[in-house]
């Protein structure tokens, strides 16, 4: 008889493991929206999914995107000097997750996951957990439904390090080469530019990490779209020239009323794994590695844990599910979850000087670019860049 697992929530992390388990283990998610609600309803977050996500979710047979344009380069800019444009060895795309999110769920649905629409209350939680052999919490960054413990060791902030701003849009000619572009503001933020696919066809996305209370800080209080949209154009204009002269006036607006997001993140990394109840419990995404958005490593890194949860439960599959599975995917997946966060929490603070004349050496080097360019593919690349002051 095929083990029991739960899934709660239906985020990259709980989607891929959705598909991963479910040939060898019984699966059902529990999630908060249906399909339809996630499809019409407001953005998720940003997204690139980089070329290891992407083998990952090929790996699974997790649905196909349309990839007619895919992300192949980095643009860097630091104040008003563009200083490269790095290729990225292999093809991203980053994809709305609304449409993403209910597109996987309907096809689970039809290769036999159980889906329960349905908000985890307490009492629920502790019956999931007698019922079922294994609860893996994937509810992201409204997470944790357990009491994962926080690491200390990676968890160095006790507020957001930035206001996140979010707006898909239209009428903005796109960069070329297609790619992500990343401008630093030093001392009050950045904005990264991200071709995206929807639903109705490509956007870009316009992303503002705003330092809190500095200039960048501008949306406070915008909750309508035409303010928002007002607002961000007005933003290009005066802090991101570049992207200003590529807009359309005419054309250029949010893709739909539901197209824009604020939010503050703070970054939290939880130990994955502990005991309730007597039983074991996992997490798994941002419910317990949850860090600032600034080097897009949200859906990647949760696509990391999970398919090494996936291979930890294959592992154990005929064994106990106890403290030592936890203890062996934590292991598994630490050094990693380590280098991601070390580079992500520096990156939200001033950049080392050694780390500025790599940037600048990438200007005058085609290959440095493109190797600066794959930090973002490969954050162990990025990792060596700051703290082991490697040469590129």
């Amino acid at each position: 008889m095929k083990k029991q697992i739960c899934i709660v929530g239906s985020g990259t992390a709980g989607l891929q493991l959705a598909y991963a388990l479910k040939e060898d283990f019984e699966v059902t998610v529990f999630h908060a929206n249906s399909s339809e609600k996630m499809r019409s309803g407001r953005i998720k977050s940003t997204q690139v999914h980089f070329g290891s996500t992407r083998t990952r979710e090929n790996r699974f047979q997790m649905p196909k995107w349309d990839d007619h344009d895919p992300i192949k380069s980095i643009h860097v800019t630091i104040g008003d000097q563009k200083l490269f444009t790095g290729m990225l060895k292999e093809d991203a795309l980053s994809v709305d997750q609304r449409f993403y999110f209910s597109q996987c769920t309907e096809d689970l649905k039809s290769k036999n996951v159980s889906f329960h629409e349905e908000k985890i209350e307490k009492g629920l939680l502790e019956a999931l957990v007698k019922e079922y052999d294994l609860v893996i919490d994937c509810t992201g960054k409204s997470g944790p439904l357990f009491s994962f413990p926080i690491e200390e060791e990676f968890t160095p902030f006790r507020v957001p390090q930035r206001k996140c701003i979010v707006g898909y849009f239209l009428g903005i000619q796109p960069n070329h080469p297609l790619g992500v572009s990343v401008t630093v503001l030093p001392e009050i933020g950045e904005m990264f530019e991200i071709p995206a696919v929807t639903e109705q066809g490509p956007v870009t996305i316009l992303f503002i990490m705003a330092v809190p209370d500095k200039e960048l800080d501008l949306f406070k209080g915008i909750k309508d779209a035409d303010e928002f949209t007002t607002k961000m154009k007005s933003t290009a204009k005066n802090y991101f020239p570049a992207i200003h002269e590529r807009i359309d006036a005419q054309n250029f607006s949010l893709s739909d009323e539901n197209a824009f997001l604020q939010v503050a993140i703070k970054p939290e990394i939880r130990k994955p794994f502990e005991m309730f109840n007597e039983k074991l419990v996992v997490g798994c995404g941002d419910s317990v590695f949850l860090n600032d958005p600034i080097t897009g490593q949200g859906c990647n890194l949760a696509s990391y844990c999970a398919e090494q949860l996936y291979e930890t439960l294959i592992e154990f599959k005929h064994l106990k599910w106890d403290e030592k599975l936890g203890r062996s995917y934590w292991n598994r997946i630490k050094p990693h979850v380590k280098e991601v966060t070390e580079w992500t929490n520096a990156m939200t603070q001033p950049l080392p000087q050694h780390v500025i004349q790599t940037l600048l050496a990438g200007a005058e080097d085609q290959t440095k670019a493109d190797q600066i360019a794959e930090w973002f593919a490969d954050p162990q690349m990025a990792h060596e860049a700051f703290f082991e002051k490697s040469s590129i």
